[in-house]
C-alpha cells in the first residue's frame, strides 16, 4: 500500500499526470472520428514515447487506449458510424434514440455505462490479474472454439423475430472474413485472383461501408431532413432511479466485458455484441431494442470498457497481449525496457502501480471530459447534412486509407455500403454479419488447431467446459428457434 500510495503521489508530483490527460484527451477525440481507432492512435504515439521517461509514457499510452476506445461513443450515438469496432452495439439503440430528439439522453447513458464498466474493469485488473491470467493460459483451442462457438450462436438472440434473415447476415459475415489466406495452410480463399484480397478484408472498411457509407446513402435517399434536437435536459438527461435500475445489466455486461477482454483474440470488439444479446435475451421489452432502448447502450458501453481491464491482465501477468492495441503497448513497454510477465510483479512493481493508477484516473478523466462535452457534441447534428456528410465521407475515406494504405480498400468500402444499403432496405440486421466477421475467423483458427491435436471434432470437444458451453449454446439455439416457429404459428391463427 505505501508502495502504491508512493507511486501516486510521484505521478503526480512529476507532471507525469499531464501525459495521462492529453493521451485521454487525444484517444477521446481519435475515437470519435469514424474510420481512426485507439489501436491507430498508440501506435502513431509510441514513437513520440522515445524520448519521455518510462512513467510518463505508459501514463501517455494508457491514456490514449481507455480514451480511444470509448471516444466510439460519440460517433456511434450522433452519427449512428461506430467511432470504433467495440461500439457497433452501441449504434443499435444510441442512433435511434438520437433520431427520437434525445442525443445529449443517449451520451449521458453511455457516459454512465463508461464509468461503471471501467472501474468494474479495473477493480479486476488489480484485485485478479495473476488469478485469472492462470486460468486463461490454461484454456486450449477447444475451449476457445467452444467459446467462439457459443458467441455466434447467440446471433439467434440478437435475430429473434427474424432468424432466417439474422443467420443469413451472421452467414455473410463469416463468408466475407473467410477472404484471403487461411490459417494454418495458408490457401488463397474467395480471392477471385485479386491479390488486394489476399490478407483478407479490412475490418474497418467493413464497418465504415455497412455503417457510415449505408447510412449516408439511405439519408441522401431520405432528402435533407433534420433531426428534432433537444438539448434542454436538466443533468445528464438520465435520473437515478433508472441508473440504479440497470445497475445489474451493467454488471452483468461488465463482468461479460472482463472475461472477453481476458481471452486472447476476443475483446472490446466481441464483448459488446455479446452483451447486448444478453442484454436483449433478458429484458422485458424486447421490442424495444434496436429503436432506442437505454438497456442495450448501458450493455453495449459498460462492456467494451470493462474490456479494457481485462485486456490488460494477460499482458501485465504473461506478457501475453488481449487484443490488439495491448500488442502494441506491449511494444511501448519494451522500447522502454520493461517486459511484461510473472517477474514483473516482483522485479517492477512501481510500474505494476503505474498501470493500475493511469488505468483508473483515465476512466475519471474520460468521464470528466465526456461530460463537458456531451451538450457540445449534439451541436454536430445542427450542420447541414449536405456539409455533414462530406466531412463524414472525408474522413471515413481517410481513415480506410491509413489502415493499410490501399486505395483498394476505399473501393471495397463503397461496395460494402451499397451491399449494407441492399440489406437494410431489407430488413437484414447488421449486428450478426459483424459478429459473424469478428469471431469467424478466431472460431476457424482454434478449431484448425484442435482438430490437428485431437483428430476429430468429438475428442476434441470432450472435457468439461466445452461440454457446458457447446451445449448451452445450443440450448440457446433451439430455444429460440422454438419460440420464433410458436410465435409464427400464433400470429397467423
Amino acid at each position: 500500500m505505501d508502495l502504491f500510495l508512493s507511486t501516486l503521489m510521484e505521478s503526480m508530483l512529476s507532471g507525469a499526470i499531464f501525459f495521462l490527460l492529453v493521451g485521454v484527451f487525444i484517444g477521446i477525440i481519435v475515437g470519435s472520428i469514424p474510420g481512426l481507432n485507439a489501436t491507430m492512435a498508440v501506435a502513431i504515439l509510441v514513437p513520440v514515447t522515445f524520448g519521455f521517461d518510462s512513467v510518463s509514457a505508459i501514463l501517455l499510452l494508457v491514456g490514449v487506449y481507455v480514451g480511444g476506445i470509448s471516444g466510439g461513443l460519440v460517433a456511434s450515438t450522433l452519427l449512428g458510424i461506430p467511432g470504433t469496432p467495440s461500439s457497433v452495439a452501441t449504434t443499435f439503440d444510441a442512433y435511434p434514440m438520437t433520431k427520437n430528439g434525445e442525443p445529449v439522453r443517449a451520451l449521458g447513458i453511455g457516459i454512465i455505462a463508461t464509468l461503471v464498466g471501467g472501474l468494474i474493469g479495473g477493480v479486476f485488473l488489480i484485485t485478479s490479474s495473476v488469478t485469472i491470467s492462470q486460468f486463461a493460459v490454461r484454456l486450449g483451442p477447444p475451449q476457445f472454439f467452444s467459446l467462439v462457438f457459443f458467441a455466434i450462436l447467440l446471433i439467434s438472440v440478437l435475430s429473434r423475430g427474424n432468424m432466417i434473415k439474422g443467420f443469413t447476415s451472421g452467414l455473410l459475415g463469416v463468408a466475407i472474413a473467410l477472404v484471403g489466406f487461411s490459417p494454418i495452410d495458408g490457401s488463397a480463399r474467395l480471392t477471385f485472383g485479386i491479390s488486394q484480397l489476399n490478407s483478407g478484408v479490412s475490418l474497418v472498411a467493413v464497418i465504415m461501408g455497412l455503417f457510415a457509407i449505408s447510412q449516408i446513402l439511405s439519408d441522401i435517399e431520405k432528402g435533407d431532413l433534420k433531426t428534432k434536437t433537444s438539448l434542454k435536459i436538466k443533468g445528464i438527461g438520465i435520473s437515478i432511479s433508472e441508473t440504479f435500475a440497470n445497475m445489474w445489466n451493467m454488471i452483468r455486461s461488465s463482468l461479460i466485458g472482463v472475461g472477453f477482454g481476458v481471452l486472447p483474440g476476443l475483446g472490446a470488439g466481441a464483448s459488446n455484441l455479446v452483451a447486448y444479446a444478453q442484454a436483449k435475451q433478458t429484458s422485458k421489452n424486447k421490442k424495444n431494442f434496436g429503436k432506442g432502448a437505454p438497456e442495450g447502450i448501458y450493455a453495449s458501453e459498460s462492456s467494451n470498457n470493462a474490456a479494457l481491464g481485462g485486456a490488460l491482465i494477460p499482458l501485465l501477468s504473461l506478457g501475453i497481449p488481449g487484443d490488439t492495441v495491448t500488442a502494441i503497448l506491449l511494444g511501448g513497454f519494451m522500447i522502454h525496457g520493461i517486459q511484461p510477465g510473472p517477474m514483473l510483479f516482483t522485479s517492477n512493481p512501481d510500474i505494476v502501480y503505474v498501470v493500475f493508477i493511469g488505468f483508473f484516473l483515465s476512466i475519471i478523466a474520460v468521464f470528466a471530459l465526456q461530460l463537458l462535452g456531451m451538450r457540445l457534441f449534439p451541436k454536430i447534428l445542427m450542420i447541414p447534412n449536405h456539409y455533414l456528410f462530406s466531412i463524414i465521407l472525408m474522413l471515413t475515406v481517410v481513415g480506410v486509407y491509413a489502415d493499410n494504405y490501399l486505395i483498394f480498400d476505399v473501393w471495397l468500402m463503397v461496395l460494402l455500403g451499397v451491399v449494407g444499403l441492399i440489406l437494410m432496405k431489407n430488413n437484414f440486421p447488421f449486428a450478426p454479419l459483424i459478429l459473424g466477421f469478428v469471431l469467424g475467423p478466431i472460431g476457424e483458427d482454434y478449431l484448425r488447431r484442435g482438430l490437428m491435436q485431437y483428430g476429430n471434432i468429438f475428442t476434441m470437444l470432450n472435457d468439461p467446459i466445452s461440454i457446458i458451453l457447446v451445449s448451452t449454446a445450443l440450448i440457446v439455439f433451439f430455444y429460440s428457434l422454438y419460440s420464433e416457429v410458436k410465435n409464427m404459428r400464433s400470429a397467423t391463427n
